[in-house]
């Protein structure tokens, strides 16, 4: 099979990465993409990093798609099976509970040590590094895959590559630039991590790279996909109404992927007239008489939805959630986390955010910044398709597995960059 061909009518264009010399090729997917039943059945390691929720709800929608055309999806992921589990139920997915990266090592939600995440990193990912590789290796030839999915775990790319596998990533942000700010702090000694982990990430034949990504110039070929994000399961008025909330009350979601230590939340937090849905809080938790507690598998889209604006920090998931359902986002600025500028840039280009400054939040000073927020209106339009999109993409690489970009090229006009010195 000719993969080009799949891209039929696909602009395609050149620009210049500066951080490697190299031309690095974009090809812009749109909405009208669908995946159906493939007439030949793929099996995909879909490798997820240890980090937070996000990347493994939107590889969900990624693997939910796959399953559903009559592949077989082999999850390799630290995070909770029941995250997978609740969504995909088919004897088609498949769990392997392995952590072979740790993303960044944080003491709460706002608070990043960044000296403990490089240690932490090559404590799991850099000292045990062969006998990791010599795993995976032979773990992906055991379940014959054809294609590895990486979400976005650096070793992988790797190890695909020691088995004679293709592989691709699929993310906003990699973990090489987001731990090149560490080393600031860390000390020289763990500046050869994040060259090794560049070096996995270039053994990948793609990027495919998310709405509101950072610089990665560890990846040469790269298709720009929509955003993901997970679909609603209830209306507005149903989630209100099961909530015993009416239409005319301002509801606020509070959501820092699990409610972290030490917080203490105060009925005066809130304007008068305010309820708020509080994701992750402890069972042992008080909470006041104006915050409600959401059960901890409660479906976060359908909460986010059904309320008039989101507290919360910076994070892929939260952003395109945010944008997809233009529920405005009342964001804390995180220190050290590299994928923030990017996705509030995005957030704040469909004006869909307002910061609060941590000393506000802590102080309970929220009233303004609430109010801020239900006066924006929000106006992101792109696609939030991306799980088909994504899906088909990588079902379309799988079964053609000889692709060279060099086909891209003769097949497809295309404009070369003006390189100014």
């Amino acid at each position: 099979m000719n993969f080009a061909r799949q891209f039929a009518g696909t602009p395609i264009s050149f620009s210049n990465n500066n951080n490697n010399g190299f031309y690095k090729k974009k090809l812009k997917i749109g909405d009208g993409y669908r995946i159906s039943a493939s007439s030949k059945h793929l099996v995909f390691a879909y490798y997820v990093t240890g980090h937070g929720f996000g990347h493994a709800t939107r590889v969900v929608e990624v693997a939910r798609h796959l399953v559903s055309a009559g592949h077989d999806v082999h999850v390799v992921t630290a995070a909770p099976e029941f995250v997978f589990t609740s969504v995909i139920q088919s004897r088609r997915l498949y769990i392997r509970k392995v952590l072979l990266d740790c993303g960044a090592v944080q003491a709460d939600a706002l608070t990043v040590d960044r000296v403990a995440s490089l240690e932490k990193y090559s404590q799991i990912a850099v000292a045990p590094r062969a006998s990791i590789l010599a795993t995976e290796v032979k773990w992906l030839n055991s379940i014959n895959a054809d294609l590895v999915v990486s979400d976005v775990v650096p070793v992988a790319c790797r190890a695909a590559a020691d088995a004679g596998i293709p592989s691709v990533c699929v993310t906003n942000f990699s973990w090489d630039f987001i731990y090149s700010e560490y080393v600031m702090a860390a000390g020289y000694r763990h500046h050869s991590v994040i060259w090794q982990i560049a070096e996995d990430y270039s053994h990948c034949k793609f990027l495919l790279r998310l709405p509101g990504y950072c610089p990665m110039p560890a990846f040469r070929d790269v298709i720009d996909v929509p955003l993901i994000v997970r679909g609603l399961r209830k209306s507005r008025n149903e989630v209100r109404r099961e909530l015993g909330i009416g239409n005319d009350v301002n509801l606020a979601i509070f959501n820092f992927g699990g409610q972290p230590a030490g917080w203490k939340l105060k009925k005066e937090f809130l304007p008068d007239g305010w309820l708020c849905l509080v994701c992750g809080a402890k069972e042992n938790q008080d909470l006041p008489p104006n915050f409600i507690r959401l059960a901890k598998d409660v479906y976060t889209p359908d909460m986010i939805a059904a309320s008039d604006c989101m507290i919360g920090k910076i994070g892929y998931g939260t952003v395109s959630e945010a944008l997809a359902y233009k529920i405005p986002f009342v964001f804390v600025h995180r220190d050290y986390f590299n994928e923030e500028p990017f996705l509030r840039n995005l957030l704040e280009c469909y004006q869909g955010g307002v910061e609060m400054p941590i000393k506000d939040m802590f102080s309970g000073y929220w009233a303004p910044h609430l109010q801020n927020a239900i006066n924006l209106k929000p106006s992101y339009e792109g696609g939030t398709n991306g799980g088909v999109v994504v899906a088909r993409v990588i079902q379309d690489i799988a079964i053609a597995k000889s692709y060279a970009p060099t086909k891209i090229k003769l097949e497809y006009p295309f404009v070369l960059p003006q390189i100014h010195n």
